[in-house]
């Protein structure tokens, strides 16, 4: 059998089990799986480098499937390299299976997680820029998009920003197959709007037959010989190709088909051919950068110190000891002191413009490879990032965030920089941690700190100079919290952190002089949090914090007070009304979250608690 009498038998066998694995538990994306079938067939079979035995290794090319829907086909492609058995792949969408309905790296050859349109691209781009500007080894990253989520923004950050690194290891293969979920996609099968834009964001473009395997290889082969820029192989295909009642119809997406039988029949029956996929080239080991012994920044207590700037000082550091760290931003390095790393390791600093989405896909895509990433912006921007923030969990990846400029605090730029939504939204992602420092030793023990951990992180930092409260020795475990006023005459106990803290500790000097102790927590951890500590407190509590109410740091109280019987009183203290401009002591005094504020309410508490005992 000739090269090509191959690829095409192997693209009616990737066709026939994509309608057997729908068929299974009749759902599924079979049809968005057989256009694309002899584009994948000739990938595996003469151009990706891959050892299915070492899913791990540092050498593979690295597939992604941005239209995460057609999973038939990359459970087809497994099963052909021999990663899967037929019997497993008769297992697709069943309960506890392995091969779910989109991918996820519970299949270890499975990088990253699609299914949310638009991510695959901009996931490649930072496993590319990992290839090429940190490990320095020649595997590619192939990515297989739909021509329908060519419409989402991200794909377009992708394209700008690979061709801006000269990203000439990185391959991506739109399949237009013209149908998409309700019907014909923007462009039809418009190739030239592909192709035209693609090369004026600095793209090498080929436009082809996606069901010729013969002009299939020479694109491929064409893409992998294209230096200086990345390629992009925009492939006219035909929707549900190869059977009869589903080719080019719409109204078929998301289906099963109808009688699967008879499709496999009219696709030439079962086939079981096996590919011996090409072993990556093993010449040269990842390049590696050098590390020394972790010199944290110290900072003298009573000094006025911005953590913002205390993160960059610290994230230098670790990059020292570290050279695994890497660090992108989204063109706001010199207020997320992000800047000082650039400066200190210009090698392992991506500068990801006004694109967080980008910004945040290339942090997971460069965890792919092992590296430990620090992404940052203002906090009110990671909100555009979202979804990725979402799906990074989804991932199971290990990326850390930095959101700067936090809360009405940063003063005259107004509530379109105030980030007063982050606390929630990333309390909310799976497995993630959050953290919000109040000074500047604090901030730097807890980005070395951020470096070990797994999963999401984000530390929240405050725009203003605050004062060092903590000694450089003070250890700030995850989890934790630290009780900076106590007695045994306490009557209520004020919890804040970040810029709420230093308010919180003037109220608590406050009503010293009025003779009310009051207790001060700093709840530098708001995820996983100290619930020990608070459920011990035993006292009527005010929780202060320049966010929103909704999902911030007081609703976190709540919720681990919410496992005792009974729990005292907790009047929560946040930013209830919209804020406008204005000087930083102005707007904190008229969001409710200044020391005056923090006094009244505490007196309240005191004042309710004494009546209730006197009854």
């Amino acid at each position: 059998m000739s090269d090509h009498d191959l690829w095409r038998e192997l693209g009616q066998q990737l066709r026939v089990d994509s309608v057997r694995a729908a068929a299974v538990t009749n759902s599924g994306h079979p049809t968005s799986s057989m256009s694309a079938a002899d584009l994948a067939a000739v990938l595996l079979a003469k151009y990706l480098r891959y050892d299915f035995d070492e899913p791990k290794s540092p050498f593979n090319d690295h597939l992604i499937f941005s239209k995460g829907h057609a999973s038939p086909l990359l459970y087809a492609l497994y099963k052909a390299a021999g990663a899967i058995t037929d019997e497993e792949l008769l297992t697709f969408r069943k309960f506890g299976s392995r091969l779910e309905g989109h991918p996820t790296p519970k299949l270890p050859w499975v990088d990253v997680a699609t299914g949310s349109l638009g991510q695959g691209l901009p996931y490649g781009v930072g496993i590319a820029l990992a290839g090429k500007k940190l490990d320095r080894l020649p595997y590619r990253t192939w990515v297989l998009s739909g021509d329908s989520e060519i419409s989402e923004g991200s794909v377009w950050e992708a394209f700008e920003h690979a061709a801006f690194y000269e990203l000439d290891n990185l391959t991506a293969i739109i399949d237009v197959n013209r149908l998409g979920q309700r019907g014909e996609t923007m462009h039809g099968w418009n190739l030239d709007s592909y192709v035209e834009r693609a090369r004026a964001f600095g793209w090498h473009a080929i436009e082809i037959d996606g069901h010729d395997v013969e002009q299939i290889d020479r694109a491929y082969a064409e893409a992998v010989a294209t230096t200086g820029q990345p390629t992009v192989v925009v492939a006219r295909t035909v929707k549900g190709k190869g059977v009869a009642a589903v080719e080019d119809k719409p109204g078929f997406h998301g289906k099963a088909l109808d009688d699967p039988a008879e499709a496999v029949e009219e696709l030439g029956g079962v086939r079981n051919l096996r590919i011996e996929v090409a072993k990556p080239d093993r010449e040269r080991e990842p390049h590696s950068f050098p590390a020394r012994e972790l010199e944290l920044p110290r900072y003298e207590v009573g000094d006025e110190v911005a953590t913002r700037k205390a993160y960059g000082e610290a994230l230098a550091a670790v990059g020292s000891a570290r050279g695994d760290v890497v660090a992108l931003d989204g063109e706001v390095s010199n207020s997320t002191y992000a800047e000082i790393f650039a400066k200190a390791h210009p090698d392992r600093y991506f500068e990801m413009y006004i694109a967080e989405q980008q910004m945040v896909a290339a942090a997971v895509g460069l965890q792919v490879r092992d590296y430990v990433p620090f992404a940052s912006t203002f906090a009110a921007f990671l909100t555009r990032a979202y979804d990725f923030i979402r799906m990074a969990a989804v991932s199971r990846a290990n990326i850390r965030l930095s959101g700067s400029h936090a809360g009405v605090s940063i003063g005259e730029d107004g509530p379109s920089q105030m980030g007063l939504e982050d606390l929630a939204a990333l309390r909310a992602v799976h497995g993630s941690t959050v953290l919000y420092p109040s000074d500047a030793n604090q901030t730097a023990k807890l980005v070395a700190r951020m470096a070990d951990l797994g999963g999401i992180s984000y530390i929240r930092t405050t725009r203003a100079n605050t004062p060092v409260i903590y000694s450089p020795e003070e250890e700030f475990p995850v989890g934790g919290s630290k009780v900076l006023r106590s007695s045994d005459d306490d009557e209520v106990a004020i919890v804040g952190a970040g810029i709420t803290l230093h308010e919180a500790l003037k109220a608590a000097d406050a009503l010293a002089e009025e003779g009310i102790a009051a207790r001060v927590i700093d709840l530098y951890s708001v995820k996983p949090i100290d619930a020990e500590t608070l459920q011990a407190l035993g006292m009527p509590i005010v929780t202060v914090e320049d966010h929103w109410p909704e999902g911030g740091m007081g609703e976190a109280v709540l919720a681990a007070l919410a496992s005792l019987e009974e729990h005292p009183p907790v009047v929560q203290l946040a930013v209830y009304e919209m804020p406008g401009s204005g000087k930083p002591a102005e707007l904190l005094a008229a969001a409710g979250i200044d020391s005056d504020a923090i006094a009244e309410a505490a007196r309240r508490l005191v004042a309710a608690r004494a009546v209730a005992q006197a009854k």
